[in-house]
């Protein structure tokens, strides 16, 4: 089956969101097509252009946009002066709900990848109005546990890269949150302590998350790297600012909120996530939702998992609204 051909939008533009953030959207597809829109992960990775074959162009009107901070929207979070208190999830949510409007759009589906995942099961827990169905991959909760999971837990499987990893940090920063620890630095007045940590940050997640060339390639930018890593470092050490939910977190505790919400998770058994089984518990407390494991993947779920997320979204296209 494979993902669709690829598309370029027929309208785009840049979208005022207030607190001096204007954000990158486009439009592609059927203009009269079902709404879906795409929620890129990171935080900060901006959205790819392949990111719109996921969806039959004929059956839907296909919506990309670059969170507050990524990609082509303005500020970047690249650039050490933008004030990063003003980029939280309730910002995001915030933002979709405008570009939402914007496009004159009652309900679409969401779309969500790693970061985006999570984004979209709390965006659908807080807005379900708004939201029709969920297809999630590479999923995320964005709990305590996972971020420790990634940041320190991982440690025992990867000690060399995670000793490299400590080594950046002030020794009597390398026992608390880590995540935080790290922003810290990436906030430095001095450029050459910013640029080292956000070396060291990404040199981490390559370990870690095994990914295709051109996702690990982009960390050869030091702009994207800076931004990226200051990004997922200020989400990571603040809760995703999803609030207290203890170390199951938000998104599991209420996962009863997406019971009217019919959704697909597409998930690779080798991704670490699963060490947890959050994905899992989330799928056995969301009634509404299937779960798809694809063998020998991981955090990108590769053919297997495209052919599972076209799979969804055809299905959803025959739904009715």
């Amino acid at each position: 089956m494979g993902r669709y051909p690829e598309i370029e939008p027929y309208d785009q533009g840049m979208l005022d969101v207030g607190d001096g953030n204007r954000l990158y959207w486009e439009t592609s597809g059927n203009p009269h097509g079902r709404p879906a829109v795409v929620l890129h992960g990171g935080p900060g990775s901006g959205a790819g252009a392949g990111l719109r074959r996921y969806f039959d162009p004929a059956a839907y009107r296909i919506v990309l946009f670059h969170q507050r901070g990524a990609g082509r929207s303005r500020p970047s979070a690249a650039d050490p002066a933008t004030d990063m208190s003003a980029n939280t999830a309730p910002h995001l949510m915030a933002d979709l709900e405008r570009l939402r409007a914007h496009l004159g759009i009652e309900r679409w589906l969401v779309w969500g990848v790693s970061f985006g995942s999570a984004l979209g099961l709390r965006y659908a827990q807080t807005h379900p109005g708004a939201v029709s169905e969920l297809v999630l991959t590479g999923v995320a909760t964005g709990s305590p546990a996972e971020v420790d999971l990634l940041t320190r837990g991982l440690g025992r499987i990867f000690p060399e890269a995670f000793e490299r990893f400590l080594a950046e940090l002030p020794e009597d920063e390398r026992d608390g949150n880590l995540a935080a620890a790290y922003n810290r630095l990436l906030e430095s007045p001095d450029p050459e302590v910013r640029a080292r940590a956000a070396q060291a940050w990404t040199d981490w997640e390559t370990a870690i998350v095994p990914a295709p060339p051109g996702s690990v390639e982009r960390f050869r930018d030091p702009e994207f790297r800076y931004g990226f890593a200051r990004t997922v470092t200020h989400y990571w050490g603040n809760d995703h600012f999803f609030g207290d939910g203890g170390e199951q977190g938000v998104v599991l505790r209420d996962a009863h909120l997406l019971a009217d919400v019919p959704g697909t998770l597409v998930q690779g058994s080798l991704d670490f996530g699963n060490l947890l089984g959050i994905v899992w518990r989330l799928h056995h407390a969301w009634p509404g939702s299937e779960l798809v494991i694809v063998d020998d993947a991981g955090h990108d779920a590769g053919a297997v998992g495209d052919d599972a997320l076209v799979a969804a979204t055809d299905r959803y296209a025959r739904r009715r609204p």
